[in-house]
């Protein structure tokens, strides 16, 4: 492992499901081998992983991960932010994503989409995320995907689009970010609200009130690694095999089970993806 992850938690009780991680990008990020990635979270009993492309070059990669372990499936996609700086590239790379939508039945998802005002704040910008977003609808659609959307204070604008284009049959808010009004205008909608480790910060008591109002199986908990590791190791590199942490929290403030806990999380994840095998 490398010197600068933490040690791993102890073991869950029970398989569960990373619903959204970046391998490629953990691996870039501090070092942790894919293969290895993969391994220490199996052992950890995160025996599922979705792995997340943002451009063409990481969904080609997220392909060829699924189809290498059996524990692991692929979304693809262009990242909000991707789109919004792409300009005369944009419809070229949305072409190139079109043809990997249904390359591989390793592709389950279409995603992460949406939009993402915190880092584009310009209107050209915000209208090249609008037109890949309504792309990965559609492809969703077509292609019977669930769609993950990345929604970063764009609340009110991730909805409109989804209204006027047509929501999806299955579809995830990603790194749910919103508090307990938007978590039920989401749910509403037919939404599975994935919960990753900001959920455990001490001042994100509006996210914590979210959780509480979503449904049992409505649920999923996810690292968005080498993001956003929860506490108590807030700031350190964050993997898969780090999700027990968040399992933990979550299955005691929503004083479930732990074992049962895990085993819906799981459950949750084949309702909007499909089944699929497992690491370990």
């Amino acid at each position: 492992m490398s010197r600068d992850l933490p040690a791993a938690p102890e073991p869950l009780p029970a398989s569960t499901t990373d619903a959204h991680t970046h391998l490629l990008s953990t691996s870039e990020y501090s070092g942790l081998a894919i293969a290895d990635a993969v391994r220490q979270a199996a052992a950890v009993g995160v025996t599922r992983l979705v792995e997340v492309g943002c451009d063409v070059a990481s969904s080609r990669a997220a392909i060829e991960i699924a189809e290498e372990h059996p524990g692991v499936i692929a979304c693809v996609a262009l990242h909000p932010n991707d789109a919004a700086r792409a300009g005369a590239r944009l419809g070229a790379d949305l072409d190139a994503l079109a043809a990997l939508v249904g390359a591989s039945d390793r592709v389950r998802g279409v995603g992460e989409t949406g939009l993402d005002y915190f880092r584009t704040t310009g209107d050209e910008g915000k209208h090249r995320q609008r037109e890949s977003f309504a792309a990965h609808l559609a492809w969703a659609r077509e292609h019977d995907l669930a769609i993950v959307v990345h929604d970063r204070d764009a609340h009110a604008d991730v909805l409109d689009v989804l209204d006027a284009e047509g929501v999806p049959e299955r579809f995830m808010m990603h790194c749910f970010s919103g508090d307990a009004a938007f978590a039920r205008q989401c749910l509403d909608r037919g939404a599975w609200l994935s919960f990753p480790g900001t959920v455990t910060f001490k001042p994100n008591h509006a996210l914590r009130e979210a959780f509480d109002l979503t449904p049992d199986d409505r649920l999923l908990v996810e690292t968005d690694a080498p993001y956003l590791t929860p506490v108590p190791l807030r700031g350190k590199p964050n993997a898969s095999y780090l999700l027990p942490h968040t399992v933990r929290f979550l299955a005691e403030r929503r004083g479930a089970d732990l074992a049962e806990f895990c085993g819906l999380l799981d459950a949750n994840a084949s309702a909007l993806f499909g089944d699929w095998g497992r690491n370990g």
